[in-house]
């Protein structure tokens, strides 16, 4: 990762995770020659979300995102996937800071069911 928007962003998206539920655990996982700085992956009572950057965005796939509801309509990618869902955000893009926190919450609510 470059210290770019994307940077800045995964930051903030760090940052709006663990005020989701402070107990949600960050870790380092998929190392690669392809990706030497891994994919940063937020557990609590199982696999909630995945932050990656790609050149013209960052991703967050929550892990069961099929199962949450999303109300702020948040997702907008990995639609047809059967499990997961995922939140597509480039540079020009507005992070829906209180919809993100809000959706974390149900994925912890849902781990822990």
């Amino acid at each position: 990762m470059t210290a770019d928007w994307r940077e800045a962003l995964v930051d903030r998206v760090r940052s709006l995770i663990a005020q989701a539920d402070p107990e949600i655990r960050e870790e380092i996982k998929w190392v690669k020659p392809t990706n030497p700085g891994g994919v940063p992956t937020f557990s609590l009572d199982g696999l909630i979300c995945t932050v990656e950057t790609y050149k013209d965005k960052v991703k967050i796939t929550l892990a069961k995102g099929a199962s949450l509801p999303d109300p702020a309509g948040l997702y907008n990618a990995s639609l047809d996937a059967g499990t997961r869902r995922a939140i597509d955000i480039r540079e020009s893009d507005e992070l829906r800071e209180e919809a993100l926190v809000e959706l974390i919450r149900e994925a912890v609510a849902l781990n822990r069911s």
